[in-house]
């Protein structure tokens, strides 16, 4: 669909609209894409974000992952059972703990990290060079918008 300039309110809200829905769709394919292990979406999620961020402590965690302490503390408990977090004391307040990926954890992580990638170039080498040239600009302008 060729979108004509922006000069309208209209049309930026038309393609803010469908950005966004494009956006959502294909995150959530994206994310639809582990073939690794058993781990569930929300374990997934809190490695993926303490390997993003770094060590942080629980409440730090839940904050990022958008959820109340105690659904963290199951989320992960469950990811040390497998050994891919761990606790380590904080360092200058005794009552914390401080979670970091393992590097069991990290291997999972960037196996993770391989499929999804490996799936979303497979779908981005079905289309034509000029499609391709025309989402590489596209990513950049996005790159451009997020950093606002």
């Amino acid at each position: 669909m060729e979108w004509p300039v922006a000069t309208e309110r209209g049309t930026a809200d038309e393609l803010a609209m469908t950005l966004r829905e494009a956006i959502l769709r294909l995150n959530r394919r994206v994310r639809q894409t582990r073939a690794v292990g058993d781990l569930t979406f929300s374990q997934l999620s809190a490695l993926t974000s303490l390997q993003l961020h770094g060590a942080l402590t629980p409440r730090e965690l839940a904050d990022v992952e958008r959820v109340q302490p105690p659904t963290m503390t199951k989320i992960v408990g469950k990811l040390e059972e497998r050994g891919l977090v761990a606790r380590t004391p904080h360092p200058t307040d005794g009552r914390q703990v401080i979670l970091a990926p393992t590097e069991q954890g990290r291997a999972m992580y960037a196996q993770f990290e391989q499929v999804r990638n490996e799936w979303l170039a497979e779908q981005l080498a079905a289309l034509s060079a000029e499609e391709q040239n025309v989402l590489a600009q596209a990513a950049k302008i996005m790159q451009q918008v997020a950093r606002a």
